[in-house]
């Protein structure tokens, strides 16, 4: 399905939901496509509300995946704070959310948390994803 369904959202809400023909919010995967090719490979608790976060959030904390995006292409030594406090990272920021925004996305519901750890990883391996990244800190 298109992220652009998602656009605007601020949480899983009943109309969001709606999309994805579900009443309530999901553990599960979720894989973001570019020109049917998997990038990332994600899990969460809430699937639905998570997906919206990446999109639609301007924070680092939530939009982990746009901010680590944004650094490939705008590399820095800054603390990430500081990185959303500056105009040229923060443009990159968005522009790579824009760009997010453009792609599919795709998702399976997993409730056992030990399969959907897995699963991430093995989908992660399988899809060649190029943003994931399983490096401890």
């Amino acid at each position: 399905m298109s992220t652009v369904d998602f656009v605007g959202f601020r949480s899983a809400t009943r109309t969001a939901l709606g999309r994805v023909d579900k009443p309530t919010d999901f553990p599960g995967c979720y894989v973001f496509l570019r020109a049917g090719t998997a990038i990332y490979v994600g899990i969460s608790r809430g699937v639905v509300n998570r997906i919206i976060q990446h999109i639609n959030s301007d924070t680092h904390y939530s939009a982990s995946l746009v901010y680590r995006m944004a650094c490939n292409e705008h590399p820095h030594k800054m603390r990430r704070d500081e990185a959303m406090k500056h105009d040229q990272f923060r443009t990159a920021f968005f522009s790579v959310q824009n760009r997010l925004r453009e792609m599919s996305v795709a998702f399976i519901e997993i409730h056992n948390d030990l399969e959907l750890y897995l699963f991430e990883v093995y989908a992660a391996m399988k899809l060649h994803t190029v943003l994931n990244t399983f490096r401890t800190h």
